[in-house]
């Protein structure tokens, strides 16, 4: 499903981690650390007690599986979803047959595939990651996300970090193709939910850069909780 005319080129980057931390590292030697990670360590007071709470309440090893679980089944979906997208057979594992089946008619919807799990780097604010797709849906370019769920959310006030993820994504797309007419208005964030349509949360411009402004703010965090310094080697 790639378009050959409109394809992004796929840039060389490896993965390293340091005290618990996911950087990028790219040709250069630039070291940049992933959207989760500025995530995890920019995290509220509120969010950090929600979490501890949680996880006295159900244990510590029920924590852990339960992560583990969502975890497993979040990557498996995420390669069903690569395969089919480059046009790969797919033949999908039981274990995630359901959320297969939940957002296969969204990927109907999808064409035009410009990028598939792509690392993008926004050197200017200092980040990096791995973004799920850049392509059409219904006809509408956008960025496409792809996550997981035991159950509907319903609002973008209930997806936690999620929104800043997508407009993180959104952003260093744009900085690492500059030069390659990527003019994407709006975003897509489908969470697919077993035995029921995956979830559909629409950003338009608006969206983004409510939330976008929100992203600039936890980046600048963490990088005056580091001292004020980007790693560059290169």
């Amino acid at each position: 499903m790639i378009s050959d005319s409109q394809a992004l080129p796929i840039l060389s980057a490896k993965q390293e981690r340091q005290s618990g931390r996911q950087y990028y590292v790219n040709d250069r030697g630039d070291h940049l650390p992933s959207v989760s990670t500025i995530l995890n360590a920019t995290r509220s007071q509120q969010q950090r007690d929600a979490l501890a709470q949680w996880r006295e309440r159900v244990g510590v090893e029920e924590a852990a599986r339960i992560s583990g679980t969502a975890s497993r089944r979040g990557t498996g979906t995420h390669k069903q979803v690569q395969r089919y997208l480059q046009g790969e057979v797919v033949t999908c594992p039981d274990g995630i047959k359901p959320y297969w089946e939940s957002i296969k008619p969204v990927l109907f919807a999808v064409d035009t595939v410009r990028l598939v799990e792509g690392t993008v780097f926004h050197h200017e604010l200092g980040y990096a990651g791995k973004v799920d797709c850049v392509a059409s849906y219904e006809g509408v370019p956008c960025l496409c996300e792809w996550k997981t769920a035991d159950r509907p959310k319903h609002s973008l006030e209930r997806l936690n970090d999620y929104p800043l993820q997508v407009v993180a994504y959104w952003g260093a797309v744009h900085h690492t193709y500059q030069d390659y007419d990527v003019n994407l208005h709006h975003a897509l964030l489908a969470i697919a939910i077993p035995d029921l349509p995956a979830e559909i949360f629409w950003f338009d411009s608006e969206t983004i850069n409510y939330y976008w402004q929100q992203w600039e703010a936890r980046v600048a965090l963490f990088w005056r909780r580091q001292g004020g310094r980007i790693r560059y080697e290169g």
